[in-house]
């Protein structure tokens, strides 16, 4: 790999930046001064230090994003703004994809990282991943409404969910705060299944998925790294 690249990789800066940061005589390839992002390095093998500090070549990226609406949940898209926008230039590495979909209107949790073994690991049907948000929902959302969803709704096309856990937090001007865990990943899912009781979903944000919670300090449209604790326990879910 070029050592340009791979200082790029890392989230040391820009291609023009880290370039710039070469040049500069900063960086020592096992313990010899490189002047040219052109040099090969063996990733794994030699010892790059920048301003005399070693730097330790890293596979793969892991961020939380507070999605905010407007946004959609894509690696491009010629005419809408992506999630992956919202990064910074320094972060935003090339293989960085979304784990899952969030709606265009849907705001909270989203995991974007270049770890497809984790993100499928989060996605696949058989790993039961729950996920947990808060909605607003048009209409009242009674006891029966929540023994139906318990026990799995019957969608109008014909498909059936499985049993979701509803709690209601709030019943206020013909409306319901409610908190909804489910385990699939349907399209459109809970609104869908409130259609399908002939209510509709006015807002929806995602608060968990598996382990990680929604660092609540995150304000829409800002992420972060997660942390080496985070990164574990999703990996265990």
């Amino acid at each position: 790999m070029r050592l340009d690249r791979y200082l790029a990789n890392i989230g040391l800066g820009t291609r023009s930046e880290v370039r710039k940061i070469i040049k500069g005589g900063r960086v020592r390839v096992n313990s010899s001064i490189v002047d040219n992002g052109k040099k090969q390095i063996k990733e794994q093998d030699d010892q790059v230090q920048v301003d005399n500090k070693i730097i330790e070549y890293q596979d793969f990226f892991y961020y939380m994003l507070n999605k905010p609406q407007g946004v959609v949940s894509a690696t491009n898209d010629k005419i809408q703004k992506t999630v992956l926008e919202l990064l910074n230039e320094r972060d935003c590495l090339r293989g960085l994809f979304p784990v899952g979909r969030l709606d265009k209107d849907t705001t909270g949790l989203l995991i974007i990282t270049n770890d497809g073994k984790l993100a499928h690991q989060l996605l696949s049907p058989a790993h039961h991943v729950k996920k947990v948000y808060q909605a607003k929902i048009a209409g009242i959302v009674d006891e029966n409404a929540v023994k139906k969803i318990a026990s799995g709704i019957m969608l109008r096309n014909g498909e059936r969910t499985k049993g979701a856990e509803v709690q209601v937090l709030k019943l206020e001007d013909n409306c319901s705060w409610i908190k909804i865990t489910i385990s699939e990943g349907k399209y459109h899912q809970i609104k869908r299944m409130f259609g399908a009781l002939s209510m509709l979903v006015i807002e929806l944000n995602r608060i968990e998925m598996g382990s990680l919670k929604l660092d609540a300090s995150l304000e829409e449209g800002s992420y972060r790294k997660l942390t080496d604790n985070e990164i574990l326990k999703l990996k265990e879910n």
